[in-house]
């Protein structure tokens, strides 16, 4: 197996390339999942094309995807992306091959909603989607416990339904290396089916997938395991957590109680994870937070998650990209800088300026190449933006 394989500047910045095992990423920008809401069948179109695209176009050095369910029934709302399928892969390769020729490496983040699945898109109101309007009624997850009230109740998986839920992200593994993606990153974050097998909150198994740590994560691992057998060595395998089911504050939690068994995912079970995941090839955690229980007041402000990336790359020694609510150059730059994270994932940022990066290095006087139809537009002359290289 070849290990982790990092950049050796001793005083990185967010421009600086980084590598993870062969891949080389020409800076630390990144652009996090971001749902679009807007998919047929699982298919990525022109939206996604475009919308992906620019972002490349902008300099981001890594393009992620949003979540790409693995199955039909693992997708969030009936707009999700999905690749199940083989039949996904040309529509994927298209947007792929337009990122490397663009100079940004791809990644693709493979999901399951679980029991958040068979939702309205956000921009309606909160509802279970019936089949008759694009829906479905097998909502699985690893205990019957709805998130909320408006939520639908799922089923509580078999050990065969949990052995298919596994197999289907090695399965879309495949197909995203048939695609040409650079990176694969395990959705096991915001209350999705990962991460409610990790919870106790949401995982009230008494078998081999309940009740202790080791348990509670088998299922992530497992999956982990089976996404190495058929992701290449050379190529990094992310995993984005959420740090903390935000129970163990108590200023984000009303029923706040000291009593260890009802404080969900903490950030200690998140160090001990990430480093159980370290020894299973998994190459950096992508931390987030929140997201499995309804009833918390996350404290949401700039850089709110960073401090969990920082104690996750220093107490587990591994690799973490920092997310949320990143927004000013500054700030993504001393993030890196100060070895927070490797990573900085922007995501309403991108939105907002799908260019961010171009002009985040204008601002911090860093060279950054632009694409050649651009360069009229920099601050003085710049090479062109070359093509990523690909394997």
């Amino acid at each position: 197996m070849i290990g982790h394989r990092m950049s050796a500047q001793t005083n990185p910045h967010l421009f600086a390339p980084y590598h993870l095992r062969t891949l080389a990423l020409p800076n630390r920008v990144v652009v996090s999942p971001m749902c679009q809401y807007c998919a047929h069948d699982g298919f990525p179109d022109d939206w996604h094309f475009v919308h992906l695209g620019s972002r490349a176009i902008g300099g981001a050095g890594l393009v992620i995807t949003e979540a790409s369910a693995v199955l039909p029934e693992g997708r969030i709302t009936p707009g999700d992306l999905g690749i199940w399928d083989d039949a996904h892969i040309p529509a994927y390769a298209r947007i792929v091959d337009f990122l490397h020729a663009h100079g940004s490496a791809a990644g693709i983040q493979l999901a399951h909603a679980g029991r958040k699945s068979s939702m309205a898109v956000p921009w309606e109101d909160v509802r279970t989607i019936p089949p008759a309007e694009g829906g479905w009624t097998n909502n699985f997850a690893p205990s019957s416990i709805p998130f909320a009230h408006n939520y639908p109740i799922p089923i509580e998986m078999s050990l065969d339904e949990i052995r298919r839920a596994q197999h289907a992200f090695r399965d879309a593994a495949v197909r995203a290396l048939a695609a040409g993606f650079d990176v694969v990153e395990i959705h096991a974050a915001h209350g999705y089916l990962v991460h409610q097998f990790l919870s106790p909150a949401s995982n009230h198994r008494t078998d081999q997938y309940g009740g202790s740590f080791d348990n509670r994560a088998r299922f992530l691992i497992e999956i982990v395991d089976l996404v190495r057998e058929v992701w290449p060595d050379t190529l990094p395998l992310f995993v984005r957590v959420s740090a903390t089911d935000w129970l163990e504050f108590p200023d984000a939690n009303p029923d706040f109680t000291s009593d260890p068994t009802n404080l969900g995912w903490t950030v200690a079970q998140t160090i001990q994870l990430a480093t159980l995941l370290k020894d299973h090839a998994v190459d950096l955690i992508d931390v987030s937070s929140g997201g499995n229980i309804s009833k918390v007041t996350i404290p949401v402000g700039p850089g709110y998650q960073t401090a969990f990336a920082a104690r996750i790359k220093h107490e587990a020694d591994i690799p973490t990209a920092a997310v949320g609510m990143i927004s000013s150059p500054e700030q993504a730059d001393q993030i890196v800088r100060t070895h927070q994270a490797d990573l900085v994932l922007l995501a309403r940022e991108m939105l907002r300026d799908p260019y961010w990066p171009l002009r985040a290095a204008q601002q911090l006087r860093f060279d950054i190449s632009w694409p050649v139809q651009y360069v009229r537009a920099a601050a003085g002359r710049r090479p062109a933006r070359q093509p990523f290289p690909t394997r």
